[in-house]
């Protein structure tokens, strides 16, 4: 028991008479509704105890919710990216099946407008690992007719040729190779000139002459000199013409008119005969239907009379 000094005795029994004083008016005294104030006094007390308490049950509450929200919304948001990389993939292999699909369709319908030349649709299954040579194989060798020195094109121009053939795939140097070339003319002034490769992007058509006018857009077509190719097929496009004074001839650039470096399906010209132009064969039809008409259309009956006049 605490000891109490004799001096604050006095003070400190006046003090508990009055609080036990206090006390028993507390008790005594009703408020409003009947209610002791000793009831009301002990509520205050209590209320905020109970608001803390409630406070922190709240936050433990709630802090524990979220972190259970937190993980679902967690492992939602992992569902829903692992969803949307699938669709990516998915959306990338429908484009690439729509791609293929274009170029197959190109494909079979540059060969069904040129029936008269007999041609092998081939797939681009590998390349020459040696970055300086341009070389690409194929799903067709000399099983399926292929033979070396066949030319290899696409419905937008020339390829390259076949440069070795296997039993079920074949290698062919691509036109960009800086040991490839093609006999060509310019689609203008019909001046012949071999178009060779460099290796780069762009090819070398050499051997112009500086008096020959050459515009940056004009058109190179096959000459059909080098036996490869049927004359006046695509091979590029001019796109840079320079003339050197210290030489005779010009420096001219072509972009090839094939995309030499997204090839994926090829044809393979098994024979050398030339492709008749796409307006010439669509009308060949029309006029052999037409002539067909005029021979079989009865003008003259067989009796003598003529039709309509009896």
């Amino acid at each position: 028991m605490i000891a109490i000094p004799s001096r604050h005795r006095s003070l400190t029994l006046l003090a508990t008479v009055l609080v036990l004083q206090l006390l028993l008016l507390a008790v005594q005294i009703k408020r409003e509704q009947q209610v002791r104030l000793i009831r009301v006094w002990a509520i205050e007390m209590v209320t905020p105890l109970g608001r803390a308490a409630a406070w922190v049950t709240d936050g433990v509450s709630g802090a524990w919710t979220g972190y259970i929200a937190l993980r679902h919304l967690r492992r939602e948001n992992s569902d829903l990216r692992a969803e949307r990389d699938q669709l990516k993939m998915h959306n990338a292999e429908l484009e690439g099946r729509a791609a293929e699909a274009d170029r197959l369709s190109a494909l079979l319908g540059f060969r069904d407008a040129h029936t008269e030349v007999p041609m092998l649709p081939a797939r681009v299954i590998g390349a020459s690992p040696d970055v300086g040579s341009r070389i690409v194989f194929l799903s067709r060798g000399a099983r399926d007719g292929v033979r070396r020195d066949m030319g290899v094109i696409t419905p937008d121009g020339v390829v390259g040729k076949v440069l070795a053939v296997f039993p079920d795939t074949s290698q062919i140097l691509l036109l960009s190779d800086k040991e490839s070339g093609v006999g060509a003319l310019l689609a203008t002034s019909r001046t012949q000139a071999p178009v060779n490769g460099s290796g780069a992007p762009l090819l070398q058509m050499e051997y112009v002459s500086n008096d020959v006018k050459v515009m940056p857009g004009e058109l190179v077509l096959t000459s059909g000199q080098d036996r490869i190719f049927p004359k006046d097929l695509p091979v590029g496009t001019v796109v840079d013409v320079k003339s050197d004074h210290r030489s005779a001839f010009q420096q001219i650039s072509v972009r090839p008119a094939a995309r030499l470096d997204q090839l994926e399906e090829v044809l393979v010209l098994l024979t050398r005969q030339e492709l008749a132009p796409r307006k010439q064969a669509e009308s060949a039809p029309q006029a052999a239907a037409g002539q067909l008409k005029s021979t079989t259309s009865p003008s003259v009956i067989s009796d003598g009379q003529t039709a309509g006049h009896p």
